[in-house]
């Protein structure tokens, strides 16, 4: 057995590098995909751009400030969910347990390979080896024994590499990060953080939990311990056969006022939809996920008659749960999720009544399966998509 079998794949800056398959003359410059207008906002920056402080929902106007010679692509929806599907594909090759996060990164579990390669680390060259040479993209790998410390990995293997934490240098690789790298620590966290004199991951290890959770709530405090500590017990959890399938996003600011909230609660509704139908799975019950800005969080579920599948009936659902959490509190985080799932083919909808709602959903189902995601977008998520489009890059 491997001590550490969890991959976690991030494809590199990928919205720029599709584009310059299509346009190699883009190679070697600084480049971003993004919005061109007075409001445009970057999805996603090269390399060369991000040395010069441009980064992934940066207003483009500044990112044009920062970078005069920098060339903006506008996004080619459609074109990142075919090549995102094709890469995903390569995956399921290696193991059938992979856990996608976004259009371009997933954890995969390999410890069932242990006969077939050598080592982890292995199986990771080989991923990266079978996406350029199929699809012309590079791709960075961390390999480790739980999901945190993958995803910490594969960032520190950026651009274009590959790096494994060993099991037994877990603790020395966390406790020299500065504590920002932990995943929940936010500049109010942060800031919390350095009141209490803590700089560093090693830092944060050495205070004792109560003191934590006394400063930064009992959640919130028993999470960051945890994860100072090098414990993370999340499994990679594939879409087909799992309890439960999900998304969530925490943003880099705060959601403002209910019609923010809703259109956040819109995008990922669809996105859900997405993985669902990947899944072939149909949920009974939907949960919402609200963390505000002080760290405090609010879950609510409803169980309906029968299986939901679309991203309207998702959204739906999802809007009468967010009805019954607090409105005008700053959210940090949002997250939605479907359980319970149906058995079978149902022979009626929720939404008896919105059945061609429902015909119009499988519609589209039908256009992201052969034309790739993104190429149909309601209305109220057209200024979203531009601002955040998974807030992706990074």
């Amino acid at each position: 057995m491997w001590a550490e079998s969890i991959l976690h794949v991030d494809m590199d800056s990928f919205f720029v590098e599709v584009e310059r398959l299509s346009h190699p003359d883009l190679r070697g410059r600084p480049v971003a995909v993004g919005g061109t207008g007075a409001r445009g906002v970057i999805a996603s920056a090269s390399y060369e751009a991000r040395s010069s402080g441009v980064s992934s929902a940066q207003p483009t106007s500044v990112a044009l400030r920062l970078c005069p010679e920098l060339v903006v692509v506008s996004p080619s929806h459609g074109l990142y969910g075919d090549v995102s599907a094709r890469v995903f594909a390569i995956f399921n090759r290696f193991t059938p347990r992979v856990e996608g996060l976004s259009l371009d990164e997933a954890f995969l579990d390999v410890g069932g390979l242990r006969h077939h390669f050598g080592s982890a680390v292995a199986v990771g060259e080989e991923i990266r080896n079978v996406i350029r040479d199929e699809e012309g993209l590079p791709a960075s790998v961390g390999v480790a024994s739980t999901k945190f410390l993958a995803k910490l990995a594969s960032k520190a293997a950026k651009p274009d590499g590959i790096k494994r934490i060993a099991k037994a240098t877990e603790l020395e690789f966390l406790h020299s990060l500065p504590v920002s790298e932990l995943w929940g620590v936010g500049p109010a966290t942060l800031a919390g953080l350095k009141r209490l004199g803590i700089e560093s991951v090693g830092d944060l290890a050495g205070v004792p939990v109560e003191t934590l959770e006394s400063s930064l709530g009992r959640s919130q405090g028993a999470h960051l311990h945890s994860l100072a500590n090098g414990r993370d017990d999340r499994r990679v959890e594939p879409d087909t056969g799992a309890r439960q399938i999900s998304v969530e996003e925490t943003y880099a600011e705060d959601l403002q006022g209910r019609d923010l909230v809703e259109s956040a609660v819109m995008a990922h509704a669809q996105r859900l939809a997405t993985r669902l139908r990947r899944s072939g799975r149909k949920p009974r019950t939907i949960s919402l996920k609200v963390r505000y800005d002080d760290f405090s969080t609010i879950t609510r579920s409803r169980t309906v008659p029968f299986g939901v599948d679309t991203a309207r009936e998702i959204f739906l659902v999802a809007r009468e749960l967010l009805g019954q959490v607090p409105a005008d509190r700053p959210v940090r985080l949002l997250g939605i999720a479907g359980s319970s799932f149906e058995e079978g083919e149902p022979d009626q909808r929720l939404f008896e009544q919105d059945e061609q709602w429902s015909r119009v959903g499988r519609a589209l189902g039908d256009v992201e399966d052969r034309f790739g995601t993104g190429k149909v977008t309601p209305a109220r998520l057209m200024e979203w998509r531009a601002q955040s489009e998974d807030s992706m890059d990074d």
